[in-house]
């Protein structure tokens, strides 16, 4: 059975990081002193490192490993002392000493995991195994770009696009690598799903859309025509990928959906939309004109972010936390993914719809930032009751059969 107290730290990291970007809400509305920018740079970590990292580490450890040596339970803890170090530390100092040793102790801890997980991984199935090792892989590729930023701001300064480029060679293979194929390596194993011809023709596509679409943000800082085509190019890769995805996966889908509870079911579903809806955000810059507005629109950026980091990694997280036998008390879980996706349905409504008044001119929404505060506080609620529910259950063993809806 999957430790609970694991999955427990993962959640209150990341119920810090919502309550993080909360109050970042909270200083349109009414003014409060604190470092803006260094608040941002400790939201972004907790989430991404706090939150996501540890939560597929703490998966990839208890369905991947036969055998699992005390190394791997040793590291979680030293890694979680990393973030809350990061979590700390960035706050009050931002990019300095403390907040640049926590994050470096990070990546060590993550060379280390990658090491342990290549050793000791028994995966049966081979598109399960081949998905989780890539994304190891592209996690371990991610970090080049922060190895690149010490050179980049002694050379040319934090202004510079060796910089920019660095941040987003680290946040793309983050996010489209480590994060999205290991997730996918996650549904391969949860829903079952064989290998067969068309799994070889959806991972070479992947592969390619996961490394040629970096050309995009590598664009914004080093405009060059070369790097247009090759954005091009990813994004039909991308949608190849998909209808790939769709075929290979559809019949075991079906026949999955029907043996889970309806909380997990609502939870796939509302995780694979979101997954559509990236796919086609991301297919508009095809259109470089589109791909412009998007850059110098701030309300697009966040939004399609959340929509990656909130819809598709979270909705599958919060499926797959019930489908690894957790115990939870039902109506309070219930309460908090509906008091989730709430949240995220509006705060991205609301970002996207003001993005697009900000294209013709037209100006803020009434109340804009108390409406996006009041929606975000959703996203705060809806963790801490998922929270609560797992975290007062009295047993480690989720079983939809023998477990009464308790109140």
């Amino acid at each position: 059975m999957m430790s609970k107290k694991l999955v427990l730290v993962c959640l209150f990291n990341f119920l810090v990081a919502a309550a993080m970007g909360l109050t970042m809400r909270f200083a349109f509305v009414s003014s409060i002193d604190f470092n803006y920018r260094n608040l941002t740079h400790a939201h972004s970590h907790v989430a991404m490192l706090g939150w996501v990292y540890l939560m597929l580490y703490v998966f990839i450890v208890h369905h991947f490993t036969s055998k699992k040596p005390k190394a791997f339970n040793r590291l979680f803890w030293i890694t979680e002392v990393a973030v809350i170090g990061m979590m700390i530390s960035f706050p009050l100092q931002g990019y300095a000493l403390f907040s640049i040793t926590f994050s470096t102790l990070h990546i060590f801890c993550s060379y280390y995991f990658a090491y342990l997980i290549f050793k000791h991984q028994n995966i049966a199935s081979k598109p399960t195994r081949v998905l989780i090792k890539t994304a190891v892989v592209f996690m371990l590729i991610s970090t080049l770009g922060v190895w690149c930023l010490g050179p980049a701001v002694g050379l040319l300064g934090q202004a510079s696009a060796f910089y920019q480029i660095a941040i987003q060679f680290f946040l793309h293979f983050q996010f489209n690598g480590w994060f999205l194929i290991g997730l996918l390596g996650l549904f391969f194993h949860f829903f079952k799903i064989q290998d067969h011809k068309i799994f070889k023709p959806f991972y070479i596509s992947l592969v390619i859309s996961t490394v040629t679409t970096l050309a995009l943000p590598v664009h914004w800082f080093a405009p060059s025509p070369i790097l247009t085509w090759i954005n091009g190019f990813g994004i039909l890769s991308q949608i190849l990928c998909f209808i790939l995805f769709i075929k290979l996966t559809k019949t075991f889908i079906q026949k999955h959906l029907k043996s889970v509870s309806k909380e997990a079911k609502h939870l796939y579903h509302f995780a694979l939309m979101s997954f559509a809806i990236k796919i086609l955000f991301q297919s508009a810059s095809l259109f470089p004109n589109i791909g412009e507005i998007v850059k110098q629109n701030h309300n697009f950026v966040i939004g399609f972010i959340h929509l990656t980091m909130l819809g598709v990694v979270s909705g599958f997280l919060f499926a797959y936390i019930i489908q690894s036998k957790i115990s939870y008390r039902t109506s309070l879980f219930n309460y908090g993914v509906y008091s989730f996706i709430l949240g995220f349905l509006g705060t991205e409504f609301v970002l996207f719809f003001q993005g697009l008044r900000f294209v013709f001119g037209i100006g803020l929404i009434p109340n804009y930032y108390l409406v996006l505060f009041i929606l975000s506080s959703f996203l705060v609620i809806g963790i801490s009751f998922i929270f609560i529910g797992i975290s007062t259950s009295k047993t480690n063993y989720y079983d939809s059969k023998q477990t009464t809806k308790t109140p």
